[in-house]
């Protein structure tokens, strides 16, 4: 008899954990997003795909050509409108960017609701910044945006503490701010402890995270426009608002790409004992906007043409979908709306649509004929709904490698009806 109970134990025993196996290898099946539709899985806990679908990386395919030969330590070559990374070298190691943190101050300045006419008074704490400078002292008066083209176009270190104490009352919080857009963006692997990239043991950032913040920043049309522009002349401010032409600077964009390379945008140098020679720089060329970074490198003028030469003569952005193209309908359980009558009514499915236009850069070789798309949607859903919330997500796909996705989210609300 007691023999019978144990086995009857056991056995029971072993198929809770055969159970427990099966869940487990179904739920890793979603987690390792497999290019299917996922019709089969019966239910997806809708608070976990936020980070199921979070953002993906997408490497390009590669194309038939030799890669760029690069002499740094670290380098990336990202299609901005895809986001693909096209060519990378320790894109992830974590590096000091000396000035190359001038792009996140500037796009940080611009966008920090502080009008760019205003007049910044220079004191005494904007003054004498160790290194590259345009020499700011004591009661000069300058415009806000002229303080960005010089900290863009001379890199001027003290041009860089006179924005952020204007703007954030001191260094350290305009690097909080600075730090914020970090986070906005997504990115793991950056922090900044000033807005001029003197060396810090944490101040710190990847080729990658670079990249994309460049490519962030290029969407606005006056960082664009500042990174484009070769030379200027900026004038402190008398005080009835004309220009002291006695204290005029004259700036001249360190960035030697702007004159030898065509279809340049810019964008930013960088050096210091510490980090090496830094280099950002973005082109545009057919419709194609690509940004290239290298952290510490010897050759960084020869490397940047290289790799950009790369990625314009063997690729090409192509659109995938526009936003709101595609519709689905997913069913969805104990959900109910409240009609036109004010009466509650039943719903069997809950309206669904990919929010977001999508692109991909892919190599100039490829059929586009041959790119397909699959969907990784519920077989259901459970009740309550709310308009956004992410349901699955397109997979666009080139001979089973992915090349880009759209999430897929709800487009309306969906009560629970509770039963009485």
């Amino acid at each position: 008899m007691k023999i019978k109970k144990r086995v009857k134990f056991i056995s029971g025993v072993l198929s809770f954990i055969l159970v427990f196996i099966l869940l487990i290898s179904s739920v890793q099946r979603i987690t390792l997003k497999d290019i299917r539709d996922i019709r089969d899985i019966k239910n997806i806990n809708l608070s976990n795909l936020s980070d199921l679908y979070s953002e993906q990386e997408i490497h390009a395919i590669p194309a038939y050509a030799a890669v760029p030969s690069v002499n740094s330590k670290s380098a990336v070559l990202i299609d901005t409108g895809s986001g693909d990374i096209i060519y990378e070298l320790n894109a992830k190691q974590r590096l000091p960017m000396a000035s190359t943190t001038k792009i996140m101050t500037a796009i940080t300045a611009i966008e920090s609701g502080i009008s760019l006419d205003t007049t910044v008074k220079i004191t005494k704490e904007m003054t004498g910044a160790e290194g590259s400078s345009i020499y700011l002292y004591v009661n000069e008066k300058f415009k806000l945006i002229d303080l960005i083209y010089a900290l863009m176009l001379n890199s001027a270190n003290d041009a860089a503490e006179a924005i952020a104490i204007c703007i954030a009352g001191s260094v350290e919080s305009f690097a909080d701010m600075m730090n914020e857009k970090v986070r906005e963006l997504n990115l793991k692997d950056t922090n900044f402890t000033n807005p001029h990239g003197l060396d810090s043991d944490m101040h710190y950032t990847t080729a990658y995270d670079l990249a994309k913040i460049t490519a962030y920043a290029l969407e606005n049309e006056i960082f664009d426009k500042i990174s484009r522009t070769k030379i200027l002349m900026i004038y402190p401010k008398n005080d009835d608002g004309s220009d002291y032409s006695a204290g005029a600077r004259y700036l001249r964009n360190h960035n030697k790409l702007l004159r030898l390379y065509d279809d340049i945008i810019g964008v930013k140098t960088g050096f210091t004992k510490r980090s090496g020679r830094c280099l950002v720089s973005a082109a545009e060329k057919n419709g194609t906007k690509l940004v290239a970074v290298t952290l510490n490198a010897s050759n960084d003028w020869n490397d940047h043409r290289e790799m950009l030469n790369y990625g314009f003569d063997n690729y090409e952005n192509i659109e995938l979908c526009e936003e709101h193209e595609y519709k689905f309908e997913i069913n969805i359980i104990n959900g109910y709306k409240t009609n036109q009558n004010g009466k509650k009514e039943l719903i069997n499915t809950v309206k669904c649509e990919n929010i977001t236009k999508e692109s991909a850069s892919i190599p100039k070789y490829i059929n586009r004929d041959e790119i397909e798309y699959k969907t990784e949607l519920p077989l259901f859903v459970y009740a309550p709904v709310k308009k956004g919330d992410i349901i699955g997500r397109m997979l666009f796909i080139y001979k089973d490698q992915i090349i880009g996705y759209s999430v897929i989210t709800a487009s309306e609300d969906i009560e629970v009806n509770i039963r009485k």
